[in-house]
């Protein structure tokens, strides 16, 4: 028995999922892997960064990247969807103010409001931002374990 998701399962469970993984690359080649909000449109995988953040610089240097999201506690819960692609720049206004108001619906409630934060991280979520958009090469790893546990 397979414990692959089918494509339509995959970009439902990353769809769904309230935080991924996206992994870039330093100039040496180490990995840094850091947690990400974001929003799936489209079989695309946006996400909002700093426009001088490290990150930016990372990917401009070497649009490689991976995405990884992931569900379940127990081993037999375990669901998870890896990702690898490339990234570009979102230019298109357009586009922009949609990924805004979707990333604004699925993240409502979750946010500090910025009255509520010290002044200094308030001035840095005050620095201007871009959206990434990861095109995801073809093929990706998944699996869900929940399927090894299901009775024909």
């Amino acid at each position: 028995m397979s414990v692959r998701l089918e494509a339509e399962e995959a970009w439902q469970l990353v769809a769904a999922a309230h935080t991924g993984i996206l992994v870039t690359l330093r100039r040496d080649g180490v990995p840094i892997a850091l947690p990400m909000w974001f929003v799936a449109l489209d079989r695309q995988i946006y996400v909002r960064t700093l426009t001088r953040s490290k990150k930016m610089a990372r990917v401009r240097r070497d649009p490689r990247v991976s995405f990884l999201v992931e569900e379940g506690e127990r081993w037999a819960e375990l669901r998870a969807v890896h990702l690898t692609g490339r990234v570009e720049v979102v230019a298109d206004g357009s586009l922009v103010g949609r990924l805004e108001q979707e990333m604004q619906r699925k993240y409502a409630g979750f946010t500090t409001a910025r009255a509520a934060m010290p002044g200094a991280t308030r001035r840095h979520y005050e620095q201007q931002f871009a959206f990434l958009r990861i095109v995801p090469d073809e093929r990706f790893i998944s699996w869900d374990n929940r399927k090894l546990t299901r009775r024909s």
